[in-house]
């Protein structure tokens, strides 16, 4: 395993933590309230990131959306590439890449999914509803799986979307559909759980760079206060617990990266991208709740920066699959026979 970034991957990160840094601040997240900030969405795909994620390859992805992480950026970045660009562009047909790619590359058209919930899917039709989506309410597009298993390609002209507040501000609407057209994306064996796969790996990203932006947060902090005539930071059960939190986030960091890694290289990666959920779901958790516990009262303040990463880190953890479950799901799939030789996306 080698997880060194190619050249395109370094260069696209750090002009990715560039864009962040500069537009993401506190200031302008807190004047974008619970909906998109347009005017970082359009930066971004200015820069041409958007365009470059199938190029980059999901690890690439994973290392963009580490620094929209970190500031808890509020664009739909990661939802329109999962469900957008590198869905299209790996299970669509020749007529459906030429025709959806190119406005999803340059951010004219958005794209979720309404993942994993199923609608009912007969005559051609599609009805259901999926209590939340995130940034539904940008999209112009939504990902939407069947019973079956089967996706469907549906625009959000054509269904009811009615606003949700999350903990974390993404955007989030509720998807009605009744007897709503649809276009199938892919037309082979496990197209639905490649898709999901993507998910949780570009989802664990994101959650790693939450967690190493509220644990810089909480270091910055305890060096700066100062009890007694010392910094907090020289407290021995301060240390302890930002080191417990550092070793979260690179756990959750690593496995993100191996499990982006061996998709990347086609090779198996179903139990990794499992591990790195559970390691976004459960570890984050911790992370967050550190994060602002260091903070002592100033991390009970709501307006505080260090509360984003604590609302963003819950709902991620939650997101594609709380701990427990996905625990169950990685333990299912070990005990199946055929699950370290079949790679996602494809048939045993």
């Amino acid at each position: 395993m080698d997880f060194t970034p190619t050249e395109e991957q370094t260069a696209a990160r750090e002009l990715a933590a560039r864009i962040f840094g500069d537009l993401a601040t506190p200031e302008r997240l807190a004047a974008a309230g619970t909906g998109t900030d347009a005017e970082l969405w359009k930066a971004l795909c200015a820069a041409g990131l958007p365009a470059a994620v199938e190029e980059l390859g999901l690890l690439g992805l994973v290392l963009m959306l580490e620094e929209q992480g970190r500031t808890t950026a509020q664009t739909p970045f990661a939802a329109s590439a999962v469900y957008g660009i590198l869905a299209v562009a790996r299970h669509g047909a020749d007529e459906q890449r030429a025709r959806l790619l190119p406005a999803l590359r340059d951010g004219s058209a958005i794209a979720t999914g309404a993942f994993p919930v199923p609608v009912d899917f007969s005559g051609g039709r599609l009805t259901g509803e999926v209590p939340w989506a995130p940034w539904l309410r940008d999209a112009t597009h939504v990902l939407v799986p069947d019973e079956e298993r089967n996706l469907w390609i549906v625009r959000t002209a054509d269904a009811v979307v009615e606003p949700v507040e999350l903990t974390a501000p993404w955007s989030a609407g509720r998807l009605l559909l009744d007897s709503a057209p649809g276009e199938r994306l892919g037309d082979g064996p496990g197209a639905y759980e490649d898709v999901l796969a993507v998910a949780r790996i570009a989802f664990a990203g994101l959650q790693a760079g939450v967690c190493a932006g509220s644990l810089a947060r909480a270091v910055d902090h305890v060096n700066r206060r100062e009890q007694f005539g010392r910094p907090l930071a020289t407290r021995q059960g301060v240390q302890l617990r930002a080191a417990d939190a550092y070793m979260d986030t690179e756990a959750i960091r690593v496995t993100a990266y191996e499990a982006a890694w061996r998709y990347d290289e086609g090779l198996p990666c179903a139990e990794q991208a499992l591990t790195a959920a559970w390691w976004a779901s459960e570890a984050g958790t911790r992370v967050v709740h550190a994060g602002q516990h260091l903070h002592g009262g100033a991390g009970a303040d709501l307006d505080h920066p260090v509360h984003r990463h604590f609302l963003w880190g819950r709902q991620l953890d939650a997101y594609l699959g709380p701990g427990a479950e996905l625990l169950q799901e990685l333990g299912e799939l070990l005990a199946t026979d055929d699950h370290a030789t079949t790679a996602i996306g494809e048939s045993s």
